[in-house]
């Protein structure tokens, strides 16, 4: 058990599956108290009933449409109103759907800015002040790779996430000096649902598996390193080294890379 997480409560969105399911269960194994929210009324009792015989930690659970703003924001104060304070946020909702923009419709558009960054900017807006009242706490930000570095197909889904990115970096030098950490996790390809809604087809799942991170691992990581000073977490290493040569020089990186880009 970690001393540093030991009854600490975590408000942990897209909780039911992939990598919040993970997180939730490493936060409980290390003494922390995880409050669930996502959309799966039935997973999340389960999850919720499977943590608390498992580790014997309360885990209570919240069904919520993070891509409803009225919705989500009643879930948060319900959340504020029965939990009491919050001692650390962990943004990990999301979704995607890999097309073109001109193939793209509205909705998957609408629903990929609502969940990605909407609930994100919700959730902190929200819980904030609490954490500012307490004079410590942490909020993590599951961004992506494609924050950095965006490729074709990935338009909207990358916006969102250089959206996510340009908040939580703003929002750490704002906060930092008031005892809070901020920190965004920037991943690639991870194994999990994700990919069945982003890309149907399953093709851009086969071309990336061998590159592939596990969700259990993530987690694992994340969840060490919370209430500890950490700017980013980046996932794999080369992949960010690549996004630090895109920023420098990102023609060349697109025409070197021009396939690989394409694989969506």
């Amino acid at each position: 058990m970690n001393e540093r997480l030991k009854g600490k409560k975590i408000l942990i969105t897209g909780a039911s599956s992939g990598i919040g399911q993970f997180l939730a269960i490493h936060a409980a194994s290390e003494g922390a108290v995880p409050i669930l929210t996502a959309r799966s009324e039935d997973k999340l009792e389960l999850m919720s009933e499977t943590i608390e015989s498992t580790f014997g930690t309360s885990c209570p659970w919240y069904k919520a449409d993070l891509s409803n703003d009225a919705e989500w924001k009643d879930t948060i104060d319900r959340i504020c109103y029965e939990q009491g304070s919050v001692d650390a946020l962990i943004n990990n909702a999301g979704v995607a759907v890999f097309d073109y923009v001109a193939d793209s419709n509205w909705q998957d558009i609408d629903r990929m800015v609502s969940v990605n960054v909407t609930s994100l900017f919700r959730a902190t807006h929200q819980l904030l002040p609490h954490l500012l009242q307490n004079g410590e706490g942490h909020i993590v930000n599951i961004a992506s790779q494609a924050g950095k570095m965006a490729t074709p197909k990935s338009a909207v889904y990358a916006a969102t996430k250089h959206a996510v990115l340009g908040f939580t970096n703003a929002l750490r030098m704002e906060v930092e000096p008031l005892g809070l950490h901020v920190t965004s996790v920037n991943l690639g390809p991870v194994r999990t649902n994700f990919f069945k809604q982003a890309d149907p087809s399953g093709n851009y799942e086969k071309a990336v598996d061998k590159m592939m991170l596990d969700p259990n691992k993530v987690a694992r990581i994340v969840i060490s390193r919370l209430f500890t000073k950490q700017r980013e977490i980046n996932l794999p290493s080369w992949m960010n080294s690549g996004s630090k040569v895109y920023a420098v020089a990102p023609s060349a990186v697109e025409k070197i890379m021009h396939k690989q880009f394409k694989k969506k």
